[in-house]
């Protein structure tokens, strides 16, 4: 009997197989952005938050410190708290210092190593409280395990402005499933960047450091070592530019010269400077988002800001 736990390695493997040469046969010639996190992704996604030009987690940080008697009170009592993407788990801890009885969290990731240790971790902090993780690609539908007894509301939480890195057609799908989980009169505490100088937010995204540069090329790093690539990484520069007509950063890896790659039977031709798109990160104004929320279901309930309005968090309620 073949072991399970091989099988479903080979599923997922088979899956990111698929998309990678589905991607690559496309003109522009693109990655899905989620391929970035596998163990080696999330450490290095930690240390680029932690540069000095990556200012979206030290600054929701800082939002949801100096705001989260007032989130709670808005939040209520013995709820139970989704997180998407829930990482380090660090954020909701913001959130869970200041809850009154919280029912439970479901935190949710893609990276499963990284969300059990970081559970267990949450776990010694809060002994009392239920937590159970789900290792899941949230960008798909998830069933979300109802808590007995029963919670007064369900509260999605999604920090990191990672909304930002889903198309606005696909963003709209996402939040439409987010409200179909949380049910009528549900809330969802959503972070997003906002709209500002170009220069600093291409620097966001362009470190000096390199950490970057690290994280973008790690997408091929991953297909040579579990899909059997011969991408030569250092033939390929990280590029970070802003798309003003879009709103978005876009990053891409651009090829230093003509080449072929191989990924398993099949062969992939590159330009000089041709490059691959991994990821969008689209900025908003809070009218821009409020317009968004609204067409999957959801009414804002209050917004918080830092001083120099780089970004926000707000409150929606599913109607």
């Amino acid at each position: 009997m073949r072991d399970k736990r091989n099988l479903k390695v080979e599923i997922i493997n088979n899956e990111f197989l698929t998309d990678v040469i589905d991607g690559l046969n496309q003109k522009p010639k693109t990655l899905k952005p989620k391929y970035f996190y596998d163990n080696r992704g999330a450490e290095l996604f930690t240390e680029i938050c932690k540069t000095p030009e990556y200012y979206p987690t030290r600054t929701e940080i800082e939002i949801l410190k100096l705001n989260a008697k007032d989130i709670a009170s808005e939040i209520g009592d013995n709820v139970a708290l989704i997180e998407y993407g829930s990482g380090a788990l660090e954020k909701i801890q913001i959130l869970l210092n200041v809850l009154e009885n919280p029912a439970g969290i479901i935190p949710v990731d893609i990276s499963k190593d990284q969300l059990i240790e970081a559970t267990a971790e949450l776990q010694t902090m809060y002994p009392d409280l239920k937590i159970i993780p789900i290792p899941a690609d949230f960008t798909k539908p998830i069933s979300i395990p109802k808590l007995s007894p029963a919670p007064a509301n369900r509260v999605a939480f999604f920090p990191g402005s990672t909304i930002g890195n889903f198309e606005p057609n696909l963003a709209i799908s996402f939040l439409q499933g987010v409200t179909d989980t949380i049910g009528p009169g549900g809330l969802l505490l959503i972070g997003f960047d906002l709209k500002k100088q170009t220069e600093t937010l291409v620097a966001a995204y362009d470190d000096k450091a390199g950490i970057t540069e690290t994280f973008n090329k790690n997408i091929l790093h991953r297909i040579n070592t579990e899909l059997g690539g011969n991408f030569d990484i250092q033939s390929f520069k990280h590029i970070a530019r802003y798309n003003e007509k879009e709103g978005r950063i876009e990053m891409h890896l651009e090829s230093q010269t003509n080449q072929s790659v191989s990924i398993k039977n099949t062969v992939f031709q590159f330009m000089e400077k041709e490059t691959i798109h991994t990821e969008n990160c689209y900025k908003f104004t809070e009218t821009d988002f409020k317009v968004l929320a609204s067409k999957a279901g959801l009414s804002p309930v209050k917004a918080w800001n830092d001083n120099r309005r780089y970004f926000a968090v707000m409150l929606l309620r599913a109607s």
